[in-house]
């Protein structure tokens, strides 16, 4: 992953330590709407993917007792990982592309229920992504990959096309330069990937016919499931996200001005508010900034959630960078992360950074998003995110205005029970995320997500642990004194 080059260590701190008394009173602890839904606190646990689905998409008990203890913390609400709106091989992400996924959604639905005691509400994110593939072997490109064309017939005159490929096999980076195309440079040293702007591909040109209904059909399966809402994912490096980019440059009224970048996620979300019930909530995750040469900002970003809050979202949720864009060049046989670059590093900063530090990097961003969607009349919930560990930051951050809801992914992971264990009056015994990145590091690998702090408490027989027995699957179980 990109690292700063001043190299600052920061440590996260505890901060003040609330009584119960004041937690109750507090901001973070009021009681808000999305929508049509009422959360019980504004406290938030972002989606976050734990690497723990079959390769066919389905629940497995490891993926239902993941969420089982976030629940057991009692947030206001639990964002279901990125799951895929596609009946198509994915790995090992959840799928919510077809019937055959109910049961194990509904499954889900009822145990986070169960657990919070009814408490926290659930949502589910919705994701569509496009192919990327695996660094190839040079070797292997050039002989199955690589579709020789007149380019390289003239490149090469005299050679039939087995010959071609023989060529190029032997030839240096700058000799292929003068041959293959820019596409087929990155195809052979980053692997294969697909854009919103190969407008040559009928399947990508048909996007905006094609993924309104899927999402559609998606948020359907999670509301008879029983999930509270959606999430639609706008973020990152995947599909609508690209979309929403300044670097998409498609010429059939989806791509160039801002106002053309945003029609297709405005018609994803009208397709999917027509066919789920007014009790659903439905929003969004979008980029408050790509933190990429040449991509959206912080202006673009306000500007999308102002046409998102106008066409009706019943909330905002704001993250940073994570682009494909920037990311660094994988080990062959590898597909490229799109966190590794310095607009992954705005995404998860680390305790050694710059200095502005790794918490709080998306406030300003989201708070002039939250302003600019005020201003325009509309009173739509904004959740920030990133690097928010503590009480005394997440009170600061709703009593200033930077959001409605206070979202913390690295941290609630660190600690499920953060939050309850603050509004019952034992703050001091919250875990503080130490900002390693630890987990992001399996992610990267695909490796069950954990947190290196669970395992430095003592565990039990009966705890699930990760196929080599080296780490605990969920955090340490904990109940209030008394």
């Amino acid at each position: 992953m990109w690292r700063p080059p001043q190299r600052i260590r920061f440590t996260a701190a505890a901060g003040r330590v609330p009584s119960a008394a004041e937690a109750a009173a507090s901001r973070l602890f009021s009681p808000i709407n999305i929508g049509p839904v009422a959360l019980a606190q504004r406290t938030w646990v972002p989606a976050m993917v734990p690497w723990r689905a079959t390769e066919d998409g389905y629940f497995t008990d490891e993926v239902v007792e993941w969420y089982e203890r976030f629940a057991q913390g009692m947030p206001g609400a639990i964002v279901v990982e990125a799951t895929g709106i596609r009946d198509v091989p994915s790995g090992p992400l959840l799928r919510i592309g077809h019937d055959r996924f109910l049961p194990g959604l509904t499954r889900l639905a009822e145990t986070v229920r169960r657990a919070s005691e009814g408490r926290t509400r659930l949502l589910i994110q919705l994701i569509d992504f496009l192919a990327i593939r695996r660094r190839p072997e040079p070797k292997k490109f050039f002989e199955r990959f690589l579709a020789i064309t007149d380019r390289h017939r003239a490149a090469l005159p005299g050679l039939v096309d087995a010959e071609i490929r023989s060529r190029l096999s032997t030839m240096s980076e700058d000799g292929l330069a003068g041959v293959l195309s820019p596409d087929e440079v990155e195809a052979l040293q980053f692997g294969y990937r697909e854009r919103v702007t190969d407008m040559q591909h009928a399947h990508i040109r048909d996007l905006p016919q094609v993924l309104p209904g899927l999402f559609a059909e998606a948020a359907q399966r999670a509301e008879k499931a029983g999930f509270d809402g959606v999430e639609l994912h706008y973020a990152h490096a995947y599909t609508m996200a690209s979309f929403l980019s300044r670097t998409n440059t498609r010429d059939d009224g989806y791509g160039g001005v801002r106002e053309s970048r945003v029609r297709l996620p405005l018609e994803v979300f009208a397709e999917v508010r027509r066919h789920v019930g007014k009790g659903f909530a439905v929003g969004c995750r979008f980029l408050a900034d790509e933190c990429i040469a040449g991509g959206s900002d912080v202006g673009d970003a306000a500007y999308f959630g102002v046409a998102f809050a106008r066409a009706g979202m019943d909330f905002l949720s704001t993250s940073r960078g994570g682009k494909f864009d920037d990311a660094k060049q994988p080990s062959v046989g590898t597909a490229a992360y799109p966190y590794t670059g310095q607009s992954g590093y705005e995404c998860m900063p680390q305790f050694i950074s710059d200095e502005r530090g790794p918490f709080g990097r998306n406030a300003e961003p989201t708070a002039a998003i939250r302003k600019a969607v005020c201003d325009s009349g509309r009173a739509v919930p904004v959740v920030c995110t990133g690097g928010i560990h503590n009480f005394e930051m997440a009170e600061d951050y709703l009593a200033r205005g930077v959001c409605d809801i206070v979202g913390a992914a690295r941290q609630a992971l660190a600690d499920p029970d953060w939050f309850r264990k603050t509004l019952l009056g034992f703050g001091g015994e919250v875990r503080v995320c130490e900002y390693t990145n630890y987990c992001e590091g399996l992610d990267q690998k695909h490796k069950p997500v954990t947190c290196q702090l669970w395992d430095k408490l003592p565990s039990g027989p009966s705890e699930r642990r990760t196929a080599d027995g080296k780490r605990r699957l969920t955090a340490p179980a904990w109940q209030p004194p008394g």
